[in-house]
């Protein structure tokens, strides 16, 4: 039995007994914006199953309490994106058990799906018919409900027995302290202050290109949270690259350079224009650069620290990936600064074995 909740009386009366632990899955849609548009929140509420309609005019506070009480576990799969789909319907989680991180450090491989998850543990086949469905329609089919109540019917029997072998692992702080970083990473809802080191094409460019890249993707990302469209519908990268590595002389040229770009108008132009034109002042010249792709000394440097957290994480039966990233290595070796994602648990496992290795 599934309840569709679409007033406020209801709500309350689904939150009134609340137990310490409850399910909790989203479906949005993001084709269009800049933000994900919440169309479904789905709650396991002590074995209930509900289907809360945000597309209906409902207070999303009562809900926003219960998510945001640090003594309730909030169980969810691959939580990162259902965070920022909650975000906007000011609801943000105290306490998360996210078990697709648990199932990786349960041993059972790095980003499991979930329905991969349930047939592993419970040998349940889900079915996976609605993946692609528009959750903005309404009514919602029969199929649309009933792969919705799928999605949180389980996850209390995922977090039953992940949360026991993660005890026997001796694994659950480490869990606990995953799940912290990824909701203060949905918490923290500012703009990257250095997005041109995603481009790693433009890392052997002078510094004032360099400076110019990052103003342009600093503007296309203010742009597109301010008209709410897709970054890449106002300017995409190679589109910056291309305006960075040789500015537009004037708006004619602009135009033609940009065509085809579909949220890109004229008063977007005019103001990517004058981003373009004007002069580098000194806190443009205050970024970090992009580094360099590793040389063949570097690049050895880099596997043999490769092999030093395969060693640890066959050790302790994870994937590499969980513990440590190619890419944190790379910004290990080009900055000689331990890596912020590398702290806590990690930080004691590895510091010490990567530091010696780096040139002094």
């Amino acid at each position: 039995m599934t309840d569709w909740i679409t007033r406020d009386d209801a709500l309350q009366a689904l939150l009134e007994h609340t137990p310490a632990t409850l399910g909790l899955d989203t479906e949005f849609m993001r084709t269009n914006t800049f933000l994900p548009r919440l169309a479904l929140v789905q709650a396991d509420v002590g074995g209930r199953i509900a289907l809360v309609d945000p597309t209906a005019p409902l207070d999303p506070a009562p809900l926003a309490r219960v998510l945001a009480d640090p003594a309730r576990t909030i169980v969810m799969h691959s939580a990162s994106e259902d965070l920022e789909a909650l975000a906007t319907w000011s609801c943000h989680i105290a306490h998360l058990f996210d078990t697709q991180i648990a199932a990786a450090f349960a041993g059972l491989g790095a980003g499991l799906g979930y329905q991969k998850l349930v047939f592993e543990l419970t040998g349940i086949a889900l079915p996976k018919t609605e993946t692609r469905s528009d959750w903005l329609q309404r009514p919602l089919s029969a199929q649309q409900i009933d792969y919705a109540a799928q999605d949180v019917l389980h996850l209390p029997r995922l977090h039953e027995e992940l949360a026991r072998r993660l005890e026997q692992r001796n694994m659950s702080a480490w869990l606990a302290a995953d799940c912290e970083r990824l909701l203060a990473k949905a918490r923290e809802r500012e703009p990257d202050p250095q997005p041109q080191l995603a481009l790693r094409g433009a890392a052997d460019w002078p510094r004032e290109r360099q400076a110019l890249l990052r103003r342009l993707l600093r503007w296309r990302d203010a742009a597109a949270r301010r008209h709410d469209r897709p970054r890449n519908w106002l300017l995409d990268d190679a589109h910056a690259l291309d305006l960075a590595a040789q500015p537009p002389r004037s708006a004619e040229e602009l135009a033609e350079r940009t065509r085809g770009l579909r949220a890109l108008r004229s008063a977007q132009r005019e103001e990517l224009l004058a981003v373009v034109q004007a002069p580098l002042r000194d806190e443009d010249l205050d970024f970090v650069p992009i580094p360099p792709q590793p040389d063949a000394r570097e690049r050895k440097l880099i596997a043999a620290m490769k092999e030093v957290v395969a060693a640890q994480a066959q050790r302790l039966d994870l994937p590499d990936a969980l513990l440590c990233s190619r890419r944190h290595l790379e910004t290990l070796l080009a900055t000689r600064c331990w890596p912020i994602a590398l702290d806590g648990w990690r930080r004691d496992l590895l510091h010490d074995e990567l530091l010696a290795l780096l040139p002094s």
